[in-house]
């Protein structure tokens, strides 16, 4: 059961239900701003500032979604481990290709690009003061300074509010699998996941 309660869209402030378009969406898929919804001006803000960080970039959503499972197994984030975007498994991210983030860096399946962001995703996961110049003249093989920007604000992003959800347990919507906590730690693996838009 969630730690805060979820508020359904029925019982969100009008406008804020209208302008996040809660008509047409589930509830997974409304997932943390149900939540949200408990402070509309926030609900708001993190709603933009997800849909920015979703549209306007010039990182694939392939390379997005990777590295937002991948930081979702960091934050143990039952949530975003269960879902999958469907614009990004348009572009090839299948079960396979998402079961080979158990290993990145071995990972016949992902590009030296997709490796090299892997790696920084999970640095900044697990111990972002061990970031240096190597790791940024790596990345720059790869992606120019715009697209830095893009990727260290997605990570930030994916770490932040998905270590937030995680306290929140919001796990009753989810897929078996998911819903409970394991002895292990949970894999993005770990149930049939959920496409949502």
């Amino acid at each position: 059961m969630s730690r805060i309660p979820p508020l359904s869209p029925a019982q969100w402030p009008a406008d804020l239900a209208e302008a996040l378009g809660a008509a047409e969406l589930s509830d997974l898929e409304l997932g943390p701003l149900r939540i949200f919804a408990h402070h509309p001006p926030i609900a708001r803000a993190v709603a933009g500032l997800a849909g920015a960080l979703r549209a306007s970039g010039r990182l694939s959503p392939r390379l997005k979604e990777l590295l937002r499972l991948r930081i979702a197994f960091h934050n143990q984030c039952r949530s975003c481990l269960a879902i999958r975007y469907a614009d990004a498994v348009a572009e090839g991210v299948g079960e396979e290709l998402v079961c080979e983030l158990a290993d990145p860096a071995a990972a016949a399946e992902l590009s030296a690009a997709e490796k090299a962001a892997l790696a920084f995703a999970d640095r900044f996961a697990t111990d972002h003061l061990a970031i240096g110049d190597a790791d940024y003249a790596e990345l720059r093989l790869y992606f120019d300074e715009g697209e830095l920007v893009e990727l260290g604000t997605w990570v930030a992003f994916c770490v932040g509010f998905g270590r937030l959800a995680a306290t929140w347990d919001m796990t009753e919507l989810l897929p078996e699998g998911f819903r409970e906590p394991s002895e292990g730690p949970v894999t993005p693996w770990a149930g049939r996941p959920v496409v949502v838009r």
